[in-house]
């Protein structure tokens, strides 16, 4: 069954709810993923849930149960052109700016304002001007367009990590500058403006020594079957 989020709500990595998956905002829709008997009443017992805009799966506490209403109207994928895209990318950079001018910090799991993780302020902005965006930065990575680095404008995406796997992501405002949420270990602990440069300001030199790489949001993500 389809439910409705009516506020904002955490999902979880286990049925312990100890540690943030990630957050589901107003307005998202989740399914069950675990058939539950009398389902209809309040649950005594976390839930196996997963969103249905990207498929990502989480924990609910059985006290959120309340922020949910059934609503078994399909979901319809956005399908935009990249051109549609490109024209809404100076709004998908509004809002990370806007995001950063509002006190933050980083939030693991984090999509929903005022804290967030890298990807889900990436995933929050794009889906502001209504496209998605696969939720963790390595399907995001797997998901755009590969650009060269030579070759970046702004409203790319500039990928970090190891070299098996892109564990950071931010959004390229031009003139080598790119906007991003990084954690406290090695980043800003919130968002900030970062350069794509091995001199500089420690968190700027930090990631740039995990450059992977950069890529375009060319379409709007449509969560597998």
């Amino acid at each position: 069954m389809q439910y409705r989020t009516i506020a904002d709500l955490n999902l979880y990595d286990s049925p312990n709810l100890k540690s943030l998956a990630t957050q589901a905002a107003q307005g998202r829709l989740l399914r069950l993923t675990v058939p539950v008997i009398g389902v209809m009443r309040p649950p005594m017992v976390p839930l196996a849930v997963q969103l249905v805009e990207d498929g990502y799966p989480g924990w609910l506490d059985p006290i959120d149960w309340e922020k949910l209403v059934p609503d078994d109207t399909p979901y319809q994928a956005p399908i935009l052109t990249a051109e549609a895209i490109r024209d809404r990318i100076p709004q998908v950079i509004a809002f990370a700016q806007a995001a950063m001018a509002v006190p933050n910090q980083y939030l693991w799991g984090g999509t929903v304002a005022p804290n967030y993780d890298c990807s889900g302020l990436m995933q929050a902005a794009f889906r502001s001007v209504g496209i998605q965006l696969p939720r963790d930065a390595y399907q995001q990575e797997a998901f755009v367009q590969p650009i060269g680095l030579p070759d970046v404008i702004p409203g790319d995406l500039i990928f970090f990590g190891t070299p098996e796997k892109a564990t950071h992501v931010g959004l390229y405002l031009g003139d080598n500058q790119y906007i991003h949420s990084s954690g406290k270990d090695q980043g800003r602990n919130g968002i900030g403006i970062d350069e794509l440069s091995a001199t500089g300001h420690p968190v700027s030199c930090n990631y740039f020594a995990q450059l992977r790489g950069a890529g375009r949001v060319v379409a709007s993500y449509t969560p597998p079957d």
